[in-house]
């Protein structure tokens, strides 16, 4: 009997949220790729499927019993250099990427302990570390040529900013989003050229038994690695927190604080301006973490 993939109900509805025509096309024709790929790699499917917003996820042994996990995802500017960072890796300090399909954008990954999620580890302060000590190991490694560049994306976000401000009747938002447009500008220049995971969050941080955490599903950047402090600062929010964990990090990449502290706000930048171009209101936590990095300034 042929194997059935059922595509998670969450999954379309966010590809059709944030992709529209295409993300309802990768859809449709998910059930027939995952089938493809678990016959081409000889696969067998040993679990439920796992998602997020833009992949699929499923557990699957090789044909010498090894467990993995067969990614299938929309390919995207976002999703297309993935697989290249994870060769660059090569297992050290992330997920091991055992096959890539480079068509579709289909991977095979070695399957790492999802209860065992940096989310669930009790110490905040810990699991911030844990999250500096990847970024410091990971980002020492230049980006190759070719991969999205943070030099191009901070530009393409300066420009779209003048329209956000224009938008925006708070005149206390509207200051905070002109004072992170301005550290950006001081900055954009010097991009950097180190190999960037872009979104290490808590929950892209697993254990598994050949090392104590890895990272996985990297959207990567070329550019400075104070681009990647974002997430920490704002997963497990504590406002009374934040210089800490801003310092604590800074001091294990070995950052320059005041560059550090312009890429951050390059970052809230980009996702103050996602946040207006859909249609909602800042958030309160992204204007806090704002107002307490501005306090740092000499």
């Amino acid at each position: 009997m042929p194997t059935v993939i059922h595509v998670p109900e969450e999954l379309a509805a966010a590809q059709e949220k944030f992709n529209g025509e295409a993300g309802r096309a990768f859809i449709a024709r998910l059930p027939g790729l995952a089938t493809a790929f678990l016959e081409r790699w000889h696969l067998h499917l040993t679990g439920t499927p796992m998602h997020g917003v833009s992949a699929l996820g499923l557990p699957v042994e090789r044909a010498d019993g090894t467990p993995a996990v067969l990614k299938l995802q929309i390919l995207d500017a976002e999703t297309e250099g993935e697989p290249v960072a994870l060769r660059i890796w090569d297992g050290d300090g992330a997920v091991r990427l055992l096959a890539h399909d480079a068509t579709t954008g289909t991977m095979l990954l070695e399957r790492l302990d999802p209860s065992r999620m940096l989310s669930r580890l009790p110490d905040a302060h810990e699991a911030v570390l844990v999250i500096a000590r990847l970024l410091a190991h990971l980002t020492a490694t230049p980006a190759p040529p070719g991969m999205r560049r943070l030099g191009d994306i901070a530009r393409t976000t300066l420009e779209r900013t003048p329209r956000a401000l224009d938008r925006l009747p708070d005149p206390v938002a509207r200051r905070i989003l002109a004072d992170c447009a301005a550290a950006v500008r001081e900055v954009v220049n010097e991009p950097g050229d180190r190999l960037l995971h872009w979104d290490l969050h808590e929950e892209n941080v697993l254990a598994t038994d050949r090392a104590d955490w890895l990272a996985i599903d990297p959207k990567p950047l070329a550019g400075d690695p104070g681009f990647e402090l974002w997430p920490a600062l704002y997963n497990r929010f504590d406002a009374d927190d934040i210089h800490w964990r801003f310092d604590a990090m800074t001091d294990v990449l070995g950052l320059d604080r005041e560059r550090a502290r312009a890429w951050t706000y390059g970052r809230l930048l980009q996702n103050f301006l996602w946040n207006l171009e859909d249609g909602r209101s800042l958030e309160d936590r992204q204007l806090e973490i704002a107002r307490r990095l501005d306090g740092r300034r000499p």
